[in-house]
């Protein structure tokens, strides 16, 4: 996640006033409200972007070996993201485990898997979802939140406050291009 100048010069306020309170201005407020909404939106778009992923993982693996290449390259990306192989990932790369990639990945993916079941059992429960900032020491309350600019609903189906469509694969992940073929030195005459 990144941070712009500005997100970043009320971070640090916050942050000083929650080490040293103070009284804050209505703007200081409001400059807070806003990065902790920047901030409850990006963690949202980060899990919707995670389910699709998800959800395209397991739509390939279910194409396998036909989609090997594909399955591969997209289990590549979710374990950089974070996600933890599961029972089906494991039987998939032990079945395609012929290749040097997939049998690399099958060895990654072992140590990530028995190290998730030792958390488990461990008790390491995964952190909850954040609360919403609503005060900060030494200020006041939020009264309300900040108006939104509404979009029209779809027809037959009521918007929710915050709702937005879902993207479509290729908003989220653009067609790869395959590269040209080298020009030919020789070209036939036509």
């Amino acid at each position: 996640m990144a941070f712009s100048a500005d997100e970043l010069r009320v971070l640090r306020r916050a942050l000083a006033i929650a080490l040293h309170p103070m009284p804050l201005s209505d703007e200081d407020v409001q400059d807070c409200l806003r990065l902790a909404g920047s901030v409850d939106e990006a963690v949202g778009e980060a899990g919707r972007l995670r389910a699709f992923l998800l959800a395209d993982l397991a739509r390939y693996r279910s194409a396998l070996p036909g989609s090997a290449a594909g399955y591969l390259e997209l289990l590549q990306d979710a374990l950089a993201a974070g996600y933890d192989p599961r029972p089906d990932d494991l039987a998939a790369l032990r079945a395609l485990r012929g290749g040097p990639l997939a049998a690399a990945l099958l060895e990654r993916c072992q140590v990530l898997a028995e190290r998730s079941v030792r958390a488990r059992l461990a008790g390491a429960a995964a952190p909850g979802p954040r609360s919403r900032l609503l005060a900060l020491p030494g200020g006041r309350a939020a009264s309300r939140e900040p108006e939104r600019p509404s979009t029209p609903a779809a027809p037959g189906k009521p918007q929710k406050p915050g709702d937005r469509p879902m993207p479509k694969p290729s908003e989220v992940f653009p067609p790869r291009r395959r590269p040209a073929p080298p020009p030919s030195e020789e070209r036939a005459a036509g």
